[in-house]
């Protein structure tokens, strides 16, 4: 049987069953998971490391969720309560759409864990509805067709999740070799460079790490993200301003 989503289930709304243990309620439990998740990793993370972080029983935890799924989808609504959400009513659809874009990149970054969950389960959170929501209203102030509004949000907020996706595991491979981004950066360009099979595509794209700029790693991927979110942008004006041949009739 397919599994729907604690947001379904009864005691998603009420916080868990009568009689639950003192000292324990879902919020606190949802901030430990985040806190470990953060730690450990989605690999590592278990109900039993949970229990010892909060000092109960495995038992415990479970008067407020059934399964491990139930409280990782919590954990993922309550990573997304983190974004900051704009008044769409005012202001400019270009700019909030550069805001929510760059806030949800933050995130990725920030929590590695969050894109393989935002992949396995349906986002349906208070928090997730509410991001989702703006992100629709911000578009559609784009001044789009209708039939073109969702896929002007996947072309942006896909390759969202993809570049914060990668930049999260970039991130976790320094901290677990003990580096700077920078020096790990270095260390990986100069062993690709020495290597035959690679050093051909290193020398042939030297002038475009040139062109590229930025004095970091932070500094590069923050250019790149920025302009490839201002070429998506520029191909939302360009579809207002130049309709499709033949819409309408």
């Amino acid at each position: 049987m397919m599994r729907a989503s604690v947001w379904l289930e009864e005691k998603a709304r009420k916080g868990g069953r009568t009689g639950q243990p003192s000292g324990l309620d879902r919020a606190r439990i949802t901030s430990a998971t985040v806190r470990l998740l953060d730690t450990d990793g989605l690999a590592k993370f278990s109900m039993r490391r949970l229990a010892g972080e909060l000092n109960v029983t495995a038992m415990s935890v479970y008067w407020y969720v059934d399964t491990k799924d139930d409280l990782l989808e919590l954990a993922l609504d309550a990573a997304f309560g983190e974004l900051s959400l704009p008044d769409t009513a005012e202001g400019d659809w270009r700019e909030q759409l550069r805001t929510l874009a760059t806030e949800y990149r933050a995130l990725l970054v920030r929590h590695p864990w969050l894109s393989p969950l935002a992949g396995r389960y349906l986002n349906i959170g208070p928090n997730s509805l509410a991001f989702s929501r703006v992100v629709q209203q911000v578009v559609r102030r784009a001044g789009l067709p209708a039939h073109g509004v969702t896929g002007a949000i996947s072309a942006v907020f896909q390759f969202v999740y993809g570049y914060g996706t990668i930049e999260g595991h970039f991130a976790e491979r320094v901290a677990g070799a003990g580096m700077t981004p920078d020096e790990y950066f270095s260390t990986a360009m100069d062993a690709v460079a020495e290597t035959p099979e690679t050093a051909d595509v290193i020398r042939e794209s030297r002038d475009l790490m040139a062109a590229r700029g930025g004095d970091t790693v932070a500094e590069m991927l923050d250019r790149d993200f920025t302009f490839a979110l201002d070429l998506l942008i520029a191909g939302i004006e360009a579809k207002v301003q130049r309709p499709e041949r033949g819409a309408g009739l």
